[in-house]
């Protein structure tokens, strides 16, 4: 039983048709982790429990909390979803309850997709990435064991890091729809394909893009802007933002200074070594005190992948060798952490949570496409087509060129942003909105006389 508070009975209508009404502003009032109500096509539900429970974590309701979000609950959840919202219904209705003509057209077009049957027809991808993504390990391993050419062995290197590539997609499917035939096969393909092959935590992985889908290109609540002392795509940054997501302040110190200055230039050689972050980041989720889905089976996961991985390194005949194998197979995984910062970083930012009345409008200004032709799809897992994918995020990859005319047809419509670049284009307007930031960041005013001789150095840096 819901209680009432006095607010909600001061403005509580009773209207002709017998239901009770609330309005958004007071909607909004119930925004707090102990207190959390949302609306869905203008019932109220309150989700203030079910947020513990929450398969997608309570990141996303919170971000959304005290607002309508029936178009982020339409992308994020299949249509069996909606019979399990009765039992947190509250009995209110939303008096002001609206749709705007974009979302009116985005919940057309998605229902059209499921009448079509689109989110459940996954084709066969999943078995060819996977044949694929085995004879790439079988061919690494044989290399590595079988051959004693220092070149051999970097190839071998290379060709563990594309495999990483290719099984990112497969972990990234396996995180946002059911790509296998049960969800207990889909929680192993997950674990499997992440914590054991990767070394990278599918929990971890949940928890940061599910809030990166939520609030994209938030810069206080997207993590996936939030790569201070190293990166920053706006001089927002510069105001020592606090993180929602990380629940810290995003310091803007005279550290992050002198590395955002120049941050132009060791984008790409960050971008080689990310990956070392993405391990760090695992290992802190699974040793914090957070509330973490199979922490045990993430934990023996990850495990696995620290026994194989060294192991396989230890074979090669020295240290030399070793290190290098270790860094060439990290650049090639770094090409996929270019594309994904491509598809975001250059696009526009904005500070504050998202809001559930402009889903369609965030994504689309916060996202990038990248255009490439149809038989470079299997080497950018089809992501390429970013906005497409944040739109309708349970939607298969494989369909994900096929839509594309339509959603730019809808932005069209609607005057929105539809931004699609070459992989080179892409790369270029990226680098300048890093050297942007690098130049505000130098000409900030330092008043700390002991940094006279550091300020010399960023002039003519």
């Amino acid at each position: 039983m819901v209680s009432q508070h006095p607010s909600i009975v001061q403005e509580l209508n009773s209207m002709s048709d017998g239901k009770k009404y609330i309005t958004s502003k007071e909607l909004k009032k119930h925004n707090k982790p102990s207190d959390l109500w949302i609306s869905i096509q203008g019932k109220v539900y309150n989700v203030t429990e079910w947020a513990k429970e929450h398969p997608g974590g309570d990141i996303p309701l919170l971000n959304l909390a005290g607002q309508d979000v029936t178009d982020a609950f339409i992308a994020f959840h299949p249509g069996t979803a909606w019979k399990h919202l009765d039992k947190l219904f509250t009995g209110y209705h939303l008096k002001d309850y609206h749709v705007s003509e974009v979302s009116r057209d985005y919940r057309k077009i998605a229902s059209e997709f499921a009448k079509a049957g689109m989110f459940e027809k996954k084709g066969h991808g999943v078995i060819y990435s996977l044949c694929f993504v085995s004879l790439l390990l079988c061919a690494c391993v044989y290399g590595v064991l079988y051959s004693e050419s220092f070149w051999i062995h970097m190839l071998s290197g290379a060709i563990l890091g594309l495999a990483w590539m290719q099984i990112a997609y497969l972990g990234h499917d396996a995180g946002h729809y059911q790509m296998m035939a049960t969800r207990g096969w889909n929680k192993f393909a997950g674990i499997f394909i992440g914590n054991c092959i990767t070394g990278i935590s599918i929990a971890w992985w949940k928890w940061t893009h599910n809030a990166h889908h939520i609030s994209c290109n938030s810069l206080d609540y997207d993590p996936d802007l939030q790569h201070l002392p190293m990166l920053a795509v706006s001089s927002k940054l510069f105001n020592s933002l606090t993180s929602v997501f990380y629940g810290r302040q995003l310091t803007f110190d005279p550290l992050a200074r002198f590395f955002v200055s120049y941050q132009h230039y060791s984008y790409y050689p960050i971008m080689c070594v990310a990956r070392v972050n993405l391990y760090l980041q695992t290992i802190l989720l699974l040793i914090s005190k957070r509330k973490i889905p199979d922490r045990s089976l993430n934990i023996i996961g990850t495990l696995i992948f620290w026994t194989w991985f060294p192991l396989l390194v230890s074979r090669l005949p020295n240290w030399p060798e070793r290190v290098a194998f270790v860094l060439v197979s990290f650049c090639v995984t770094g090409i996929q952490h270019v594309q994904f910062t491509l598809n975001h970083f250059a696009a526009s930012v904005y500070v504050g949570p998202p809001k559930g009345n402009d889903w369609f409008e965030k994504q689309t200004s916060g996202t990038i496409d990248i255009a490439c032709s149809s038989w470079m799809d299997w080497f950018f897992g089809g992501l390429q087509f970013q906005l497409e994918h944040h739109l309708f995020p349970r939607l298969p990859r494989c369909h994900l060129r096929s839509i594309s005319p339509i959603v730019r047809e809808l932005c069209k419509k609607h005057n929105l942003p539809y931004i699609s670049l070459s992989f080179y284009d892409a790369n270029v307007v990226t680098l300048k909105t890093l050297r942007t930031a690098a130049i505000q960041a130098r000409d900030i005013t330092n008043p700390d006389p002991h940094n006279l001789v550091w300020e010399a150095f960023n002039t003519h840096g």
